[in-house]
């Protein structure tokens, strides 16, 4: 298995990421000079908002997997909180979300501790069950199902499937998370490219316009090369794996990403709010991430765990 305590893989993973940065920043200053009516005009605030939250990442790992953690914690806190916010909710409800954002931090713990048998039933299973019950006891039988449906998905989207993401540094360490996180992100930014530069018809047309066919199949084809590039250096998959695992994750995270935008599609709005420059809201930024966590995660753990 690669180096994973901050050792040279790490390093060099987290350098060439630094490096492909700076060079998308270079080439879109360039860009801007040349030609400055051509340039989309949010591909700056998008990098100032990627060099943000890279360094954020990069810094807590560099503390300690703790810091880790609780950082992907707090992540999960404000994509619930802007799921939620979002969400209409009854005035009862108000009594039921504390215990709601109270499960982040216990979700968290049982990471940190290695706990995985409770990991994975604690959202999905008791708190499916204690969090109906808490919203019988108050007595309000009006809009019930949609109450308790909506709050459960937002904790099974915003802090499990996102609490994957970490367990994979008790899985296999900080190499295995940066090869999840690259090749989640460069699937988001590699369909944006193709699409803006050769997309014109849409895949999902009254649900996300502005995907087509072209960022779809130039995304995950990028991605599953990137995938056979770095996997075998990143992760203890084999070339043929990381070329497979690459295609799905490309595939996943546009799912991800489509499902993300027909919610906000159903809300009516086109970010869940303008936290991070040029991306958006938090739920913006790990909505694929959401999709593609659990299942590198549970692949991961079930053939070399």
């Amino acid at each position: 298995m690669p180096s994973i305590n901050g050792g040279p893989t790490v390093a060099a993973a987290m350098g060439a990421i630094l490096g492909l940065l700076a060079c998308a920043t270079v080439a879109a200053v360039a860009a801007r000079r040349l030609w400055p009516l051509r340039f989309p005009a949010e591909i700056g605030p998008r990098l100032t908002g990627w060099w943000i939250m890279i360094a954020g990442l990069f810094a807590a790992l560099a503390l300690s997997r703790t810091a880790a953690i609780w950082l992907f914690a707090f992540v999960s806190y404000l994509a619930l909180k802007e799921f939620l916010s979002l969400i209409p909710t009854r005035r009862a409800d108000r009594h039921v979300l504390f215990w709601a954002y109270l499960s982040i931090p216990i979700q968290y713990f049982l990471i940190q501790v290695d706990w995985y048998g409770m990991f994975v039933l604690f959202i999905p299973v008791y708190m499916f069950l204690l969090l109906p019950m808490r919203m019988i006891s108050i007595g309000e039988t009006q809009g019930f199902l949609r109450a308790v449906g909506t709050t459960h998905w937002g904790l099974m989207t915003m802090v499990f499937c996102l609490s994957h993401v970490c367990y994979l540094l008790v899985l296999g360490g900080e190499a295995m998370m940066l090869f999840l996180i690259l090749i989640t992100q460069a699937n988001d930014i590699a369909q944006y490219v193709w699409g803006k530069s050769f997309g014109t018809t849409k895949v999902l047309p009254t649900v996300s316009p502005n995907k087509t066919w072209v960022g779809l199949v130039g995304g995950v084809a990028t991605t599953a090369v990137l995938g056979l590039l770095i996997g075998p250096r990143l992760t203890p998959m084999t070339p043929l794996e990381s070329l497979g695992i690459g295609l799905a994750l490309g595939f996943f995270g546009f799912c991800g990403d489509a499902t993300m935008a027909a919610l906000k599609r159903d809300l009516g709005i086109k970010d869940f709010s303008a936290a991070i420059p040029g991306h958006g809201g938090m739920v913006d930024r790990v909505n694929s991430l959401i999709f593609t966590a659990p299942l590198f995660t549970h692949y991961i753990r079930y053939y070399y765990t």
